[in-house]
């Protein structure tokens, strides 16, 4: 080298310095390239090229790596299998709705059954006249047989109301 550009002599030393010196996978499982190194949670074993650190050989025999690195290491999911996954997760949601809407009917029908369980009550305490209808269609009166069986069921419907 000539002695006069001692500047050249000291960039073309500095050089290999500026080249990446560090190679890791991320957590997507792609690679990295950096002059600096990688962050602190990247696991050693995902460390492919550091200084001091032999460089990675594809055809040594792989260690068995803990399930947080083989989760990580796993590839990206393809379309089919993204599509797949939000589908399942749709036809839940609408399972999940469809039976929201079937117990809030049921309770609406409980709360009118408990409701008309209470007229009924309410009109057998008071000693009214209650009508009847038989199988031809034709009107008569509760009698007070009649009127003590419907008061026992009406009670056992309201025992189950809140």
């Amino acid at each position: 080298m000539n002695p006069r550009h001692p500047l050249l002599a000291a960039l073309l030393l500095a050089c290999p310095l500026a080249l990446a010196q560090y190679v890791w996978l991320d957590d997507k499982g792609i690679k990295q390239f950096s002059d600096r190194p990688p962050p602190p949670g990247v696991p050693e074993k995902r460390i492919l090229k550091a200084p001091g650190k032999p460089r990675f050989n594809p055809d040594a025999p792989a260690e068995a790596e803990p399930s947080a690195d083989a989760a990580a290491a796993r590839p990206a999911p393809t379309l089919a299998e993204r599509n797949a996954d939000f589908n399942k997760r749709r036809s839940e949601a609408a399972e999940a709705e469809k039976q929201a809407a079937a117990n809030a009917q049921r309770k609406a029908d409980e709360a009118a059954n408990c409701d008309a369980a209470r007229q009924n009550q309410r009109a057998l305490d008071q000693g009214l006249r209650l009508s009847t209808y038989d199988k031809n269609g034709e009107r008569g009166y509760m009698n007070d047989q009649q009127r003590e069986e419907l008061r026992k069921n009406t009670q056992k419907v309201l025992a189950d109301c809140k």
